[in-house]
């Protein structure tokens, strides 16, 4: 059956951005569906399609979404890094909604595996991780153990050959005990007096038990000075490990401290007791966190939870060893000291020889490491066997003689066997001996080592480079390169033009020698030229050229040079100047210089006048014509114009008559003194007459003393000149200032100017609000401590600025701070340790201080113990708020 409905056509629809079916596409789709069913259509039409496109559009509406989110998923799961990605987005979430059980039992084996792994990997890490859990554990352990050893070795030798010690080895054997616990036992003597149970927080004291007939102070006291001690160890020290006082001795008596989670126990001893008594008092201690834990942790000074703890603390204060007495055994211990001898001996010949045989060893070990020191030797195997030293390897000829090493070292020759095979070195000290040997290079060749090469450097024939090249082909790989490029090839006549020109270039150099021809022909050497007798010989000029002086051929011109030092020559043989001219060459011209008398000058003038044009200028405008009177007169001008420059002076008159010279003027006090100008200006002093009026000058260099005398500025003022004003900067009192204004008022009718603008009143307000600031600064303690907490860390960084900043204002304002820091202390206790507790958190504060950055000059401390207190003790707040220290600051 066939239909032959047509197929219904589908509306095109946009699908909407959710995620819903389109019901009405379905719709059209399922009928279209049903009325084209029939069982044979695939029977009678055999070009049927396998997929019909409308089932793929039912399928696309029907799971579309999950087919795309299958695709989605299996992509995923083919890439490992997404999946990761994507489980690591939901493991977290996963791990804080599962089960505490389920999720332990689901990760237990996966998280043993994984530690097993690392462990077996790198089983440091374990090591690292638990070194600082244990390490303390252990060495106390540890320490213990080796004090209770040499305790009872020491007890156990002491009364092993006494009469108690048969007894007391008798009662070893038949209680099954060791020997050393029985003398241990009976010997040691020993009574705990006291046990204090505190608090490890807060320090505070929560239980105190006494043995019968020990006396002592307030337990309170004791228990805030054993935490005071112990809070200043550590800090003193930057000791950071959680644990506490272990030990302290006093005479007879000895401090035990027991550290728990909460609590310590210290325990005070009479006596020397045993070790093992450390094992006792941790029992108890364990014993009463095991009961007490809670209550211990939450201890807040009220013992009434507690009440049980005393009755643990009973059986410690129990604990005693009463002394035995008994006679010294002077023969058993005369028996033991030969044994001991005898033994001593035996173990000091035993060790004599030990110590000869490794002494033996190092000297061979000694001479191995210089053996592989040496350049050229190969140590490959070295042993010690039955008293003798074997060593074999490689050795270059040309290397150090193992056996001639052995000189020195101490080492038996007829203990040692060696086997050496020969072999060639590449190091190149050793190929640098094989080629000198097979080259012979000439003297003028010199081979050395560069930077690990073999250079060649000088000059030799063709021959000796051809054999040097084919020396460096056939050095062996991975050896030293054997370098020729610095050696020159140079024949007999090469070399000889080469020192002829050398000689030219030599002659060329020289003044007063000019070189018209040179040439070289059949082996002679000719030169000519035009040369200034005044010159150098070109004969002497063969000296060390290495040139034949028979092979040269000369001729020379005589001219006269026109170069400046011939021109200067002839001009000194000719003209003879006196000793007061000197001739120089300046700039290409030669110049005279000096005082002369007028017939040398007019000479001068002339022979000038007769240089060749072309030469050098001869210049004489600076050679004075002066008669004895005239000097005189210029000395005594030079007197005047320095006293004219002088400030302060003013010469009003000066006059030369008949050999003597006058002078007058006006001179401030201030100014420099006339009579000591005079020296060295060759003015005979006994020749002048002054007459000097004093007056106060202007200058401003003088105003600025007189104004410094008479005002006295401050440390925080200067006074300066600037451009012919007198200026003054800083800061001062305002008194200071109405001075320096009247001052400057009074120089103004003068025409000196005094600037006072720039001053400024000093501002003492900020001093009184930083002094304040410091005295209401006070840094609080707990009870018993001698270190603030770290509540106070803020206070103390805030004070040191401000001290710092106080300091530094007042050493500018001309004044010295002084801070004194003073303890305090609450009431609890006696008064001398109040005091002294009190003097401790002064000195505290003061390092603290010191620390950051404050001067230790500027503090002093005082102990004022509860003389002094903030409130009164009887308050809420007293005990607290008077365990402090307190600043006061003072100027001087």
């Amino acid at each position: 059956m066939t239909s032959t409905v047509d197929p219904v056509s589908l509306p095109k629809r946009t699908a909407s951005n959710d995620t819903e079916i389109d019901r009405e596409a379905l719709a059209r789709l399922l009928i279209e569906i049903a009325r084209n069913v029939d069982p044979d259509y695939r029977v009678r039409f055999e070009a049927v399609p396998t997929a019909d496109p409308r089932m793929e559009t039912l399928r696309q509406l029907l799971v579309g979404r999950e087919i795309s989110e299958l695709s989605r998923v299996t992509q995923l799961l083919g890439e490992p890094e997404q999946l990761a990605a994507a489980v690591g987005d939901v493991l977290p979430n996963a791990a804080a909604l599962a089960s505490h059980a389920q999720l332990g039992e689901a990760l237990a084996p996966a998280v043993e595996r994984a530690v097993q792994r690392s462990i077996q990997r790198s089983p440091r890490t374990l090591t690292d991780i638990l070194y600082p859990v244990f390490l303390p554990a252990i060495r106390k352990s540890i320490g213990e153990k080796i004090d209770q050893t040499f305790q009872s070795l020491n007890e156990t030798l002491r009364h092993i050959f006494t009469w108690h010690g048969l007894k007391w080895r008798f009662e070893a054997w038949r209680t099954g005990a060791s020997f050393s616990q029985v003398v241990l036992k009976h010997s040691l003597v020993y009574r705990i007096e006291h046990a204090f149970l505190i608090h490890r927080n807060s320090g505070l004291l929560i239980a105190h038990v006494t043995a019968d007939n020990a006396t002592s102070e307030d337990p309170q006291l004791i228990s805030s000075m054993l935490s005071a001690i112990q809070d200043f160890v550590k800090d003193s020290f930057n000791e950071k490990e959680q644990s506490g006082l272990d030990t302290i001795r006093f005479g007879d008596l000895r401090l035990w401290s027991e550290v728990g989670p909460f609590a310590t126990l210290v325990s005070v001893i009479r006596g020397n007791p045993p070790e093992e008594l450390h094992d006792i008092v941790r029992d108890v201690l364990l014993r009463i966190h095991e009961e007490s834990s809670q209550a211990l942790e939450q201890f807040d000074g009220d013992g009434s939870k507690l009440a049980s703890v005393e009755a643990q603390l009973q059986t410690c204060v129990e604990l005693k060893q009463d002394e035995s007495h008994e006679g010294f055994p002077w023969l058993v211990a005369a028996v033991a000291l030969l044994l001991l001898s005898l033994a001593g001996g035996w173990y000091f010949l035993s060790w004599q020889s030990a110590q000869r045989w490794q002494a033996y060893v190092s000297r061979w070990q000694g001479y191995v490491s210089r053996l592989e020191a040496q350049p050229g030797i190969i140590v490959a195997e070295q042993q010690v066997r039955d008293g003798q030293f074997y060593i074999a390897g490689l050795r270059d000829p040309l290397a150090a003689d193992p056996q001639s090493l052995l000189s020195g070292t101490e080492v038996d020759p007829a203990q040692v066997h060696s086997q050496w095979q020969f072999y060639q070195s590449l190091e190149p000290e050793f190929v640098l001996k094989r080629l000198t040997a097979s080259l012979a290079p000439p003297d003028s060749v010199r081979l050395s080592i560069v930077n690990d090469r073999i250079v060649a450097e000088g000059e030799a024939p063709d021959t000796w480079i051809n054999r040097a090249r084919a020396a460096a082909q056939q050095l062996s790989a991975g050896g030293p390169v054997f370098d020729i490029s610095g050696v020159r090839d140079v024949s007999p006549e090469v070399r000889e033009a080469e020192r002829w020109q050398a000689y030219v270039s030599r002659v060329e150099t020289q003044p007063g020698i000019i070189v018209a021809e040179q040439k070289i022909r059949d082996g002679q050497f000719y030169i000519a030229g035009l040369r200034d007798p005044l010159g150098a010989d070109p004969q002497s000029l063969l000296s060390g050229t290495q040139v034949d002086p028979t092979r040269v051929h000369s001729q020379w011109q005589f001219y006269e040079s026109l170069e400046p030092e011939f021109v200067l020559k002839r001009l000194t043989a000719s003209l003879y100047p006196p000793d007061t001219v000197r001739l120089s060459i300046v700039n290409g011209r030669i110049v005279a210089e000096g005082e002369a008398p007028d017939t040398w000058i007019d000479r001068a003038r002339a022979t000038a006048r007769q240089l060749s044009a072309g030469g050098p200028e001869f210049d004489i405008s600076k050679v004075r014509d002066v008669s004895p009177d005239a000097r005189a007169a210029e000395h005594w001008q030079y007197y005047v114009s320095r006293l004219e420059a002088q400030p302060g002076i003013i010469v009003a008159q000066q006059t030369a008559r008949g050999g003597h010279f006058y002078i007058s003027g006006l001179r401030d006090p201030l100014a420099a003194d006339p009579q000591a100008l005079l020296s060295g200006t060759e003015v005979d002093p006994a020749r002048v007459h002054s007459q000097w009026q004093f007056y106060q000058s202007l200058d401003p260099k003088f105003v600025v003393k007189r104004l410094t005398a008479s005002l006295s500025p401050p440390k925080s003022v200067q006074l300066s000149i600037v451009q012919g004003r007198i200026v003054a900067v800083g800061e001062a009192p305002a008194g200071w200032i109405s001075r320096a204004q009247a001052a400057a008022d009074q120089l103004s009718a003068d025409g000196v100017i005094l600037d006072v603008s720039q001053l400024s009143e000093m501002n003492l307000a900020e001093l009184n609000y930083l002094r304040e600031a410091i005295q209401t600064t006070d840094i609080f303690f707990s009870s018993g401590k001698v270190v603030p907490g770290p509540e106070q860390t803020p206070v103390l960084d805030r004070l040191a600025d401000q001290i710092k900043e106080f300091a530094e204002k007042a050493r500018k304002s001309g004044v010295t701070a002084r801070f004194m820091l003073t303890g305090h202390s609450d009431t609890t206790g006696r008064e001398t340790a109040n005091a002294s507790i009190s003097a401790a958190r002064a000195e505290t504060v003061r390092a603290l201080l010191n620390k950051r950055g404050v001067s230790p000059e500027l503090l002093l401390v005082r102990g004022a113990g509860t003389f002094e207190p903030l409130v009164p003790e009887d308050s809420q707040a007293g005990s607290s708020t008077n365990r402090r220290v307190s600043i006061t600051v003072n100027l001087d």
